[in-house]
């Protein structure tokens, strides 16, 4: 094709041929799919042209080597074009623009190749691009030479978008982004732009109207209730090498794992991420917790919904400091020997107009089915799990918190919700499958990919299920296909929601009435080891009218600490790793408020708190001490061999008695009294190969609170047939309390 000569201005400069009346239209409205193919430069007759966009300039010059100039021509709106003459390859150029009285240097972003490469195109395009960050969003790069920031958005539905942000004073007009072919994804490398700039997508619908859209891919936001994106890099230099070399030795399950759930907004309010580092570590290592799970950190605009809200799903909330000092701290929990867990919600997302909802238009991220898409209980929006891109979206997420940030383990929020169609939905309000069953087998394959791939790429790592019904194989491996037909989800752990709901139940009786609720603390064990189990009591346990754990205990204050007491050394002895909520292990009265956190006043030795709250912490730090030093509490939690009832049928005593025993066969015999009345001489059937017993763990400690009925000497075995066991021991029973004992 012959490109059109160029003509002459009134006063004597080259004119670029003249702009086609359709494509000027478009580039002005933001709905232009190639701005680079009418704007910078192009071979043309006598020269090379250069097209220029830059609303509200007064002039624009192109700035050659040697110090040459050639002033464009104002062709109107914003637009500029002139002719350089005598050249016959696009040369090395910049701009000058003169706004008011200076003038600005600046590269040409429209002279730039795409930089996102074919691969990236064609992995986004097949949903596999397990490391979508590196592709999608805000990136500092150096390109053809210069450095600056390549933007990149998935909007496969928008009839153009434009780049804006505070160094164009939010005006994006000038800086439309060329399309990616059929992938959906729209490009633009800004010459110039470095981290801490500002920035959204102005993203034109299908119907020609406009949104301003922050990016579901940046890395950091502002801090809210601002909304904006922040161009980052990951500068922290870590230091944590021995433990993640060393965090994958023994699987899971069969390893001590005792966590401590903490809101790190109120864990002790207005502390940064680093001053979190500073405090944080200490307190979960002298309390012998092995991991902190975080509750959500991804950023999230409404403080109330504690995190589950989210927006920014790859960036770490501003409130608390940077991405970087996020890292500061997980590395210094590193370094304290401390695992990281996070709250990761891949399940909905809010409908914020500036965020995920109808992105580019129409449905995009949400099904575009309402009964499909809109979550009846919390008013926000369901992922439609079943387009590729979205779960590319959603499983480089996990990869990316994991890889990104050495996150230890993922927590998966609101599985349940995921898994059934009919969730929380009455007849009429859902769509069956394509075999007519209830089940999301787009969730279901979401998931199973998102394990498979996490477990591939991050040795050590671990995801737990916050699955609250009896789905079968949530921590069965993806390939073993079990009698409902599903492959197994692939979870590490499954949250024990049943156990907790029972057990809560059962102490939340007076002692008189337990005798009828007695099976509520021991059906836990029918299923103990249909999946690998933890015991939580969580954040959702302690707050909306719930109360706190000590405050669901009945009685007087002392009766309510001896039953919180002997429920926690129920709860560490029983099969499954356990979670603590903050604020629990010293027994806090109140519940969680996200505003204020725990009441640490409670534990100042001014208010006389030295047995109502730090003998409960005391208690706490000791329970995790013993369990880490016997394998019998966690070795085999998965494995039937690892526990035997002693007695399990006491109702009338409310009386439970159990044996745990680790690889070797070594016992720990647990007893819990869950009646206010001291039990003297109550038989135990016990294994004959132990000639005696000692205490090594009583909740009822005077240290710890309690009345101080323990055990000082070992318990002698006597060969008395007893529980159908050859032998037998006597023993003295605390009141409201758990003791735990080893074989002398």
């Amino acid at each position: 094709m012959t490109p059109r000569p160029a003509g002459k201005t009134a006063d004597g400069s080259r004119q670029a041929p003249p702009l086609d009346p359709g494509d000027r239209a478009r580039l002005l409205a933001g709905e232009h799919h190639d701005p680079h193919g009418v704007l910078g430069a192009h071979p043309v007759k006598g020269g090379i042209a250069v097209r220029v966009l830059r609303p509200w300039a007064k002039e624009v010059a192109v700035l050659l080597p040697k110090g040459r100039r050639v002033p464009l021509h104002d062709d109107g709106d914003g637009l500029f074009s002139g002719v350089v003459p005598l050249l016959r390859k696009v040369p090395e150029y910049r701009l000058g623009v003169r706004y008011d009285a200076d003038e600005l240097v600046v590269d040409d972003p429209y002279r730039f190749l795409p930089a996102l490469g074919e691969l990236d195109l064609h992995l986004i395009g097949e949903g596999r691009h397990e490391e979508l960050w590196t592709a999608l969003g805000a990136r500092v790069v150096t390109h053809q030479g210069t450095a600056g920031t390549r933007f990149t958005v998935w909007a496969p539905n928008a009839r153009g978008v434009r780049v804006t942000g505070d160094w164009t004073y939010w005006d994006g007009s000038g800086l439309p982004m060329r399309s990616l072919g059929s992938s959906g994804v729209w490009e633009l490398f800004v010459p110039g732009v470095g981290e801490g700039a500002l920035y959204k997508f102005d993203i034109a619908r299908p119907d020609g109207s406009h949104t301003v859209r922050a990016d579901p891919m940046a890395r950091r936001t502002e801090c809210p209730p601002n909304t904006a994106s922040v161009v980052t890099d990951d500068h922290h230099v870590w230091g944590d090498a021995e433990w993640m070399e060393r965090r994958g030795e023994r699987p899971h399950h069969e390893a001590p794992l005792s966590v401590y759930e903490v809101h790190l907004p109120s864990w002790r309010p207005g502390l940064s991420y680093r001053q979190l580092a500073e405090q944080l570590p200490g307190y979960v290592r002298d309390l012998g917790f092995t991991h902190v799970e975080f509750m959500a950190v991804a950023e999230h605009p409404f403080h109330g919904s504690w995190g589950y809200q989210v927006t920014g799903f790859y960036a770490p909330t501003a409130r608390l400091g940077t991405p970087d000092d996020f890292r500061f701290l997980v590395d210094a929990l590193h370094q304290a020997g401390i695992g990281v867990l996070m709250d990761w919600v891949p399940a909905h997302f809010p409908r914020d107009d500036w965020a995920l909802a109808e992105f580019d238009g129409r449905p995009l991220y949400e099904h575009e089915d309402p009964r499909r898409s809109a979550h009846p209980d919390w008013g926000t929006l369901e992922f439609d799990y079943g387009r590729k891109e979205v779960r590319n979206f959603l499983v480089a997420n996990a990869v990316y918190w994991c890889e990104r940030f050495h996150l230890d383990g993922l927590r998966v929020d609101a599985v349940a919700s995921m898994l059934y169609l009919d969730y929380s939905r009455e007849h009429g309000e859902w769509l069956p499958n394509e075999f007519g069953g209830r089940e999301n087998l787009d969730a279901v394959a979401f998931l199973q990919e998102m394990n498979a791939t996490v477990y591939k790429r991050c040795p050590g790592v671990v995801t737990f299920a916050e699955e609250s019904t009896a789905w079968d194989g949530v921590t069965r491996p993806t390939d073993q296909v079990g009698p409902g037909g599903f492959g197994g989800l692939g979870f590490g752990m499954k949250w024990n929601m049943g156990w907790m709901h029972d057990s809560l139940g059962y102490v939340s009786k007076e002692p008189v009435h337990r005798k009828y609720h007695h099976h509520e603390m021991t059906f836990s064990m029918v299923y103990a080891y249909s999946e690998n189990y933890i015991l939580p009591i969580s954040h959702d346990e302690v707050v909306h009218g719930k109360r706190s754990l000590v405050s669901k205990m009945p009685g007087d204050w002392w009766q309510q600490r001896a039953d919180h007491r002997a429920y926690l050394g129920f709860m560490w002895a029983h099969p499954g790793k356990q979670l603590l909520f903050m604020g629990q292990e010293f027994a806090q009265g109140a519940e969680w408020s996200v505003d204020h956190g725990p009441d640490w006043w409670l534990l100042d030795p001014s208010y006389g708190a030295e047995a109502d709250h730090r003998g409960v912490r005391d208690l706490v730090r000791d329970l995790n001490t013993v369990y880490a030093a016997t394998p019998a509490l966690w070795e085999r939690d998965t494995s039937p061999e690892g526990f035997q009832w002693v007695v399990g049928d006491a109702a009338e005593d409310n009386v439970f008695a159990f044996l745990r025993f680790d690889a070797c066969g070594s016992p720990l015999l647990a007893v819990c009294n869950f009646s206010p009345v001291v039990r003297h001489d109550y038989r135990l059937g016990v294994p004959d190969t132990c000639a005696a017993w000692a205490e090594v763990l009583n909740t009822d400690a005077a240290r710890y609170g309690g009345g101080d009925v323990v055990g000082t000497d070992p318990v002698k075995t006597e060969s008395v047939p007893w529980h159908g066991r050859s032998a037998s021991l006597r023993m003295t029973l605390p009141p409201l309390a758990t003791v735990w004992l080893r074989p002398a």
